[in-house]
């Protein structure tokens, strides 16, 4: 759905994100790869600068993140691109330092609400759902929050 909810932009998966996915996800994830085309899979480069600087992210003795959220964050600061993350937590103060977009779970929800592709009851289920799975995205009200990310 997230291509339908920002038609104008491109979307990518990074291979590193893609092996760090339920096998279910992987699944429906090749078929929109594969078929639909309207998400792309791309090699994280992990040569030069990317690589030093994901190495740095990644380090027990530095930042100490996970692979997938450090290469989504090197890679966008890299290629001028937007971060989707859910994890505010562990990306908000690097992508503040490096003025990396990025959008949360409730941000592609304000745009599909507001695109009419989602109603706002929706969402709430939809972070219902995510919540019981261990994600944490914030319980907001639709009718006055607004993204002004992009």
């Amino acid at each position: 759905m997230l291509p339908k909810i920002l038609p104008e932009y491109k979307f990518i998966v990074l291979n590193i994100v893609k092996r760090e996915l339920p096998i279910l996800i992987v699944s429906m994830l090749d078929k929109v790869i594969n078929q639909d085309h309207s998400i792309s899979e791309e090699n994280f480069n992990e040569f030069g600068e990317e690589k030093k600087e994901f190495l740095r992210l990644t380090a027990t003795s530095g930042m100490h993140l996970g692979r997938g959220e450090s290469a989504c964050m090197v890679y966008c600061r890299f290629h001028n691109d937007v971060v989707g993350s859910s994890n505010t937590k562990d990306i908000e103060a690097y992508c503040n330092q490096y003025g990396i977009t990025f959008l949360t779970t409730n941000d592609f929800l304000y745009y599909a609400i507001h695109r009419g592709l989602l109603t706002k009851e929706d969402a709430y289920d939809f972070i219902k759902k995510v919540r019981s799975m261990g994600s944490y995205p914030a319980i907001v009200d639709f009718d006055t929050y607004v993204c002004t990310k992009l």
